[in-house]
C-alpha cells in the first residue's frame, strides 16, 4: 500500500494512476487496510487527485474515497473534500461514470448528519440531475436526498431549492 501511494505521487501517466487507484480501491474493502492508508496519509493523496483534469483518474479517485469513506475517522479526513466533489458531480458529463462516482462517494458521506451542510449549494444540482438523469443516475441521487432529508436542518434548504 505505501508503494502505491508513493506511486501515486511520483507518477503523472494517467494509466499508472488508475491501475493504482484500483488496486488501492480494492484493498479498501478490508477494514484494516481502511486504516492503513489512512495512516501512510493516503487519503490526501487520493484527494488531491480529484483536481486532475483526466476525467478517468478523478472517477477512480472517487471511487477509492468511497471504497475509504466506510469508517468514521477517514471520513473526518474525506470531508474537506465534498465540496470539490459536489463540483465534479456538477461539471461532469451527465450520467457519465464520473457523475455517478462522485454520486456514491456524497451517499456514504451523508450518511450522519455531520457533514451536510457541506452540501446545500448542490441541491438544486441534486434535483436537476434527479430530473434530466437516467435511472442509475436517478436512484444514486435519490439516495443523498434521503440522507438529507433525515436531518430536519435541511429541511429548508430542501424546500426552497430552485429546481
Amino acid at each position: 500500500l505505501q508503494k502505491l501511494i508513493h506511486l501515486l505521487q511520483a507518477t503523472d501517466d494517467p494509466l499508472i494512476q488508475e491501475q493504482a487507484l484500483i488496486t488501492i480501491s480494492n484493498s479498501a474493502a478490508f477494514s484494516a487496510n481502511q486504516n492503513i492508508i489512512r495512516n501512510l496519509d493516503g487519503l490526501s493523496v487520493i484527494g488531491g487527485m480529484l483536481s486532475d483534469c483526466v476525467p478517468t483518474v478523478k472517477e477512480k479517485a472517487l471511487n477509492a474515497l468511497n471504497n475509504l469513506s466506510m469508517n468514521t475517522k477517514n471520513q473526518e479526513e474525506i470531508q474537506v473534500y465534498i465540496m470539490q466533489v459536489c463540483r465534479n458531480v456538477e461539471s461532469a458529463p451527465l450520467n457519465s461514470d464520473l457523475q455517478l462516482a462522485g454520486l456514491r462517494l456524497l451517499t456514504n458521506m451523508s450518511v450522519t448528519c455531520d457533514y451536510h451542510h457541506k452540501m446545500i449549494n448542490s441541491i438544486p444540482c441534486f434535483f436537476h440531475l434527479l430530473s434530466e438523469g437516467t435511472e442509475r443516475t436517478q436512484i444514486q441521487v435519490l439516495k443523498v436526498l434521503v440522507n438529507l432529508s433525515a436531518n430536519p436542518a435541511m429541511a429548508r434548504y430542501l424546500l426552497r431549492a430552485q429546481v
